[in-house]
């Protein structure tokens, strides 16, 4: 059998274009969102003219030309103390979420192309899992191993593993009934070569979908965490501490409490936005229909 190569154009300033365009206005609108918090989570801090640590100001200034967003309950700048803590909401759920699609993911395919034994004992044990409410997992969790970052990231993952699963074994089960991945099995092939040769590239675009909204769940997890005081630990800070920090200011509607808030409202919308229109899916909807 003669196998023919076909070479793949390389992705250049003008296909990126294309790309973009895809988006629409409101897709343009979260990738730039996305974007801009994501710049500010890695660089940020390096860029900013004064700590989010240094005080001294007034307590619960008001926006001013001097302090944009105002100062918290002790003095400290606001803006300074968004920009640094975008670094631990964003990192900390964007890693929390890599890791539990990864590896719900892989469960998925691997549920899908081994044997109904292991297929029936992964379900059921995921299942478990998600019997259990997810804010009352993790309270469990912090308050027995500590809030510590890592401990923070393993307990999103391990809430948010079962969805990726059950999504990743709805699409995964489809594709392995089809022709090919029965023609792939008859010639030879092994379980490991099934699941990254013949399904994951099949189930990439929605499971990339289901990581957005993931991200987007996780976010809200870890701030509500942070909310009660179970999340990020002083001296670090993220948007829910400082909403948790600065709730004071909620009576007289304080920019120190209404900024972090925002940020979490921003970013999610943003993912969302992003998401909804995610290159093809319009047409691939169409295609449904």
């Amino acid at each position: 059998m003669t196998v023919i190569s076909i070479p793949v154009p390389a992705a250049g300033p003008a296909a990126w274009r294309r790309r973009l365009a895809q988006f629409g206005p409101t897709g343009l609108l979260g990738l730039a969102v996305l974007s801009c918090w994501i710049l500010a989570a890695l660089f940020g801090p390096a860029l900013l003219a004064r700590s989010g640590a240094q005080g001294g100001g007034d307590v619960f200034a008001p926006i001013s030309a001097q302090h944009w967003l105002g100062t918290d309950y002790l003095g400290r700048d606001m803006l300074a103390r968004v920009i640094e803590g975008a670094r631990y909401t964003v990192g900390v759920a964007l890693a929390a979420t890599l890791l539990a699609s990864g590896t719900g993911t892989l469960l998925a395919l691997l549920a899908a192309a081994s044997g109904r034994w292991i297929d029936g004992g992964l379900s059921r044990l995921l299942d478990t899992l998600t019997a259990i409410p997810s804010k009352m997992f993790a309270l469990l969790l912090v308050a027995g191993f500590g809030s510590s970052v890592p401990v923070l990231i393993l307990t999103a993952a391990v809430i948010y593993i079962p969805g990726a699963y059950r999504i990743g074994r709805s699409l995964a089960v489809n594709i392995n009934a089809m022709d090919y991945v029965t023609v792939a099995r008859t010639r030879g092939e092994g379980t490991w070569y099934v699941m990254r040769r013949e399904i994951l590239p099949n189930i990439l675009g929605p499971m990339l979908a289901d990581l957005g909204l993931r991200f987007v769940y996780v976010v809200l997890l870890l701030a509500s965490l942070s909310f009660l005081g179970l999340g990020v630990q002083p001296p670090m800070a993220d948007w829910g501490s400082l909403v948790r920090e600065n709730i004071g200011a909620l009576a007289d509607g304080g920019a120190s409490v209404l900024a972090p808030a925002a940020a979490i409202a921003s970013l999610t919308i943003a993912v969302n936005l992003v998401i909804d229109n995610l290159p093809g899916r319009k047409a691939r909807e169409r295609g449904a229909r």
